[in-house]
């Protein structure tokens, strides 16, 4: 049954407006998240058994033998942080020193490294999130007000629809451009033999061959979307009717954006599981220089999952998962409603004038 959702101020801003709210918000996000994911990786650090835990979704650490990768996320996407040789990882990975836990390493990292240690990653996230997210977020909108005006009513299947387009559009411009950086990142490559290296990529392997990586980011990204906007759309309108609200205000879009992002998150979790792994493996052939190896399909990386760790194993690392997300979900969202709000009146108060 179609029924009016409270409006959004998605309307009445234009297309750069928008991008400029989730640009914003991915920097906001992006800083608030940062330091809990540095504190985890120095934590996996201590641990011996980082290579049995590689389905951890916070921080993943390899030994190779010739360098280091991480998996980096802040709750806004997954990048790979390659060190070849261990070069230019000393902000990443220092001696990691003897923590009890989450609060003892933040103060101790503090104390020891200076506060600005907490936001080592921030460079590398912002340089992938930042694009990413303006692309995923307008395109979101775009597609939810273009599918509201043919359909003539709003749907609950809008949002997630449009979710589930968004985000498969923003991971197949994305997922070339993050393999292209972790090329140039493991190889030390010039951009005259990053040229080369993917037209001899592209000679072998065909065009598909840039997006490596692709089936699993989407297994896992495209349903999260949907889930995550259908059910904000849904927590959104509900609040709204509770408080007797016309729009939803910045404390209503944090709630929902919580709310709706840890529903996805556990809901997705097994697919977060083998997409982790199959980045890690997509990361360690780089670095190891053998890039022409194929990496485990989606199906065999879950089959190998089930039958070290059991069903058990394809839920792994739900509580850090829904910990990371959650805040993330409704930082980004509350600042990129709040960001189109403060545009919207700006544009209305330049129509009064203009009068």
């Amino acid at each position: 049954m179609a029924e009016k959702l409270p409006p959004s101020p998605g309307g009445g801003i234009t297309p750069l407006q928008q991008m400029l709210a989730s640009g914003t918000g991915a920097i906001l996000t992006s800083l608030f998240v940062t330091p809990l994911d540095v504190v985890k990786i120095r934590l996996q650090a201590q641990r011996n058994s980082l290579l049995q835990r590689l389905s951890r979704v916070m921080a993943v650490l390899l030994f190779p033998a010739s360098g280091k990768c991480f998996l980096y996320c802040n709750g806004l996407m997954d990048h790979l942080y390659v060190c070849q040789n261990g070069n230019g990882c000393t902000a990443w990975y220092k001696a990691p020193g003897r923590f009890t836990g989450t609060l003892d390493a933040f103060v101790k990292i503090t104390r020891n490294e200076g506060i600005r240690s907490l936001w080592s990653g921030l460079p590398p996230t912002l340089v992938m999130a930042v694009p990413a997210t303006v692309i995923y977020f307008t395109t979101y909108d775009q597609l939810r007000d273009y599918l509201h005006t043919r359909m003539g009513s709003w749907n609950h299947y809008i949002p997630l629809l449009a979710g589930a387009l968004a985000r498969l559009g923003a991971v197949t411009v994305i997922s070339p451009l993050e393999l292209i950086r972790t090329k140039m990142q493991s190889q030390q490559l010039s951009y005259r033999e990053l040229r080369v290296c993917i037209q001899s990529a592209v000679a072998q392997d065909g065009w598909l061959s840039l997006w490596r990586g692709w089936g699993p980011t989407v297994l896992r990204d495209v349903p999260f979307s949907a889930l995550y906007w259908f059910n904000y759309e849904l927590v959104r309108t509900w609040l709204c009717r509770q408080a007797w609200l016309d729009g939803a205000t910045f404390m209503v879009s944090f709630a929902s954006g919580a709310i709706s992002g840890t529903v996805a998150a556990v809901l997705t979790l097994p697919f977060d599981v083998v997409k982790t792994q199959r980045q890690i493996e997509l990361g360690d052939s780089e670095v190891t220089a053998h890039g022409s190896s194929k990496p485990s399909s989606t199906w065999l990386l879950m089959q190998r999952i089930r039958a070290e760790s059991g069903t058990r194993g394809l839920f792994a690392g739900f509580l850090p998962r829904v910990i990371k997300v959650a805040p993330a979900c409704a930082i980004m969202i509350s600042t990129y409603e709040f960001g189109k709000s403060f545009f919207q009146k700006l544009n209305q108060e330049q129509q009064l004038r203009g009068l």
